[in-house]
C-alpha cells in the first residue's frame, strides 16, 4: 500500500464512521518496518525483522469518546470494525470536553521539506547491515587488551503515516533511523568489571559515526571507569554530561504538560511568567531543524506546529497544551507536546567545566532515580 491509498483508506474509514453515527472522526494509518542485528564474539546473536500496519481512530459519539486499534485492514473486516467502535462509544460516560481541535489551529501548517527520510533506505541490504555490526564490535575488541566481553547491534527503520480527520484535517508524514551501537566490558581492579557504551543514531545513513568513532569511544568510556570508588555523603556541585541529561530534561518537561498541570501534579503550575530558573537556562521548542527526530509541521492532533520560546532566560513562558486540557483549563492550545528541545549553549567545554570545580561530581549517567512531579524534587 502506498502513501495515496492510505490516504484514501484514511479518508473511507473517516466517512464510513460518520455513517455509523459518530459525530467527529480522527483516523492515523501507520506502516513501519524495522530491523536489527545484534552481534556477539563476531557471531550474529539475533536478527529481528518487523513490519506492521495499522489503523488508530478517534471516536467522538454525542460528547463521548474513545480510541481504538486495527492490524486488519481490509474494508469488509473495517465495516464491522467502525460499527462496533460506534456503538461501544455510546456506552461511556459524556466528557464535553472531549472533541476534535478547533480546524483553526490547523491554519499555517509550513510546507518546508524537514528531511526526515533517507529516500535510500530500501537500498541497505542485509549483508551490509551485518558487516556494520560485525566492524563494530571488531573494532571495540581491537582497541584494549583489558576487554572482557563486547557485543554491538545495527538497526534500522522507516515509518509512514497518514492522519485524516472530519473536519478538514489531513496530513502525511515519513521518517526514518539508522542507529549503530556498542558495549563493552572491562577487566577493573579486583572483580570490579566496569562496562560502558556508545551509539550514534541519525536520519540519514550517511550520517552515522564510523564503527571505529563508536568502538573508541565505547572503550575509552569503559576504561575511564577503572578505580571508581564510593564518594561521601555531602553537598556536590554537579555537572551532568548531555547525554545523560535527558533524564532531568524529562522531568522539567512533564511539568510543563498541561495534563499534568491540570491534575495537580505539576510543580510548574500556576508559574507562567515567573522565574524557575537561573538566568544562563534558555529552552526552545524547535520542530523544523532540518533532520531533527522530533522534527514535524504538525503534532499528534494536527496542530500545526511553530517555534516556541519555553523558557527565557530562567522565566517560564509556555506550557504545553493539548485541545482537550486546554479545554478543561480555559487555555489556548500550544502544542500537544515536546518536539525537539535546544538549549541556548554556554561558552565552556565539558573539560572546561569539570576544571572549574573545587569539589563536584561529573554524571555520566542515572542509575534508578526519581521524582516528585508535584514538587519538582528529585531524588
Amino acid at each position: 500500500m502506498n502513501t495515496a491509498e492510505r490516504l484514501d483508506l484514511a479518508r473511507w474509514a473517516v466517512q464510513q464512521a460518520q455513517a455509523k453515527g459518530a459525530g467527529g472522526v480522527a483516523a492515523t494509518l501507520s506502516h513501519s518496518r524495522s530491523i536489527t542485528v545484534e552481534i556477539r564474539d563476531q557471531e550474529v546473536e539475533r536478527l529481528r525483522e518487523s513490519t506492521s500496519n495499522s489503523l488508530g481512530l478517534d471516536i467522538y459519539v454525542d460528547g463521548r469518546y474513545s480510541g481504538y486499534t486495527t492490524n486488519d485492514l481490509r474494508r469488509d473486516s473495517l465495516n464491522e470494525f467502525l460499527a462496533e467502535a460506534v456503538a461501544m462509544t455510546r456506552y461511556l460516560a459524556v466528557d464535553s470536553e472531549r472533541g476534535l481541535p478547533d480546524p483553526k489551529y490547523y491554519q499555517g501548517m509550513q510546507t518546508v521539506d524537514l528531511k526526515t527520510a533517507d529516500e535510500s533506505y530500501d537500498v541497505l541490504s542485509s549483508d551490509e547491515r551485518v558487516a556494520l555490526a560485525l566492524e563494530t564490535e571488531k573494532a571495540a575488541r581491537s582497541m584494549s587488551d583489558k576487554i572482557i566481553t563486547c557485543s554491538a547491534a545495527f538497526g534500522d527503520e522507516f515509518a509512514e503515516e497518514v492522519r485524516v480527520h472530519s473536519n478538514g484535517f489531513e496530513g502525511t508524514r515519513r521518517g526514518t533511523e539508522f542507529g549503530l551501537w556498542t558495549e563493552v566490558a572491562v577487566r577493573g581492579e579486583g572483580e570490579a568489571r566496569p562496562s560502558n557504551y556508545q551509539d550514534s543514531s541519525v536520519r540519514f545513513r550517511k550520517d552515522l559515526a564510523s564503527p571505529e568513532q563508536i568502538a573508541r569511544q565505547a572503550v575509552d568510556r569503559a576504561l575511564a571507569m577503572i578505580g571508581q570508588k564510593k564518594l561521601a555523603s555531602g553537598r556536590y556541585d554537579v555537572v551532568i554530561e548531555n547525554r545523560a541529561a535527558s533524564r532531568m530534561i524529562g522531568i522539567l518537561t512533564g511539568g510543563m504538560r498541561a495534563g499534568n498541570i491540570q491534575q495537580k501534579r505539576s510543580f510548574l503550575a500556576g508559574k507562567l511568567g515567573e522565574k524557575i530558573a537561573s538566568d544562563k537556562l534558555t529552552m526552545i521548542d524547535d520542530p523544523f531543524i532540518v533532520g531533527g527526530f522530533g522534527s514535524r509541521v504538525y503534532d499528534t492532533e494536527g496542530l500545526a506546529t511553530s517555534r516556541r520560546v519555553m523558557i527565557d532566560h530562567g522565566v517560564l513562558k509556555e506550557y504545553y497544551i493539548n485541545p482537550y486540557y486546554g479545554r478543561k483549563l480555559n487555555m489556548e492550545p500550544t502544542v500537544s507536546g515536546s518536539t525537539n528541545t535546544v538549549f541556548e549553549y554556554g561558552t565552556r567545554s565539558l573539560e572546561e567545566l569539570v576544571g572549574s570545580l573545587k569539589r563536584g561530581i561529573l554524571v555520566t549517567g542515572f542509575i534508578g532515580g526519581n521524582s516528585n512531579a508535584a514538587t519538582g524534587d528529585f531524588s
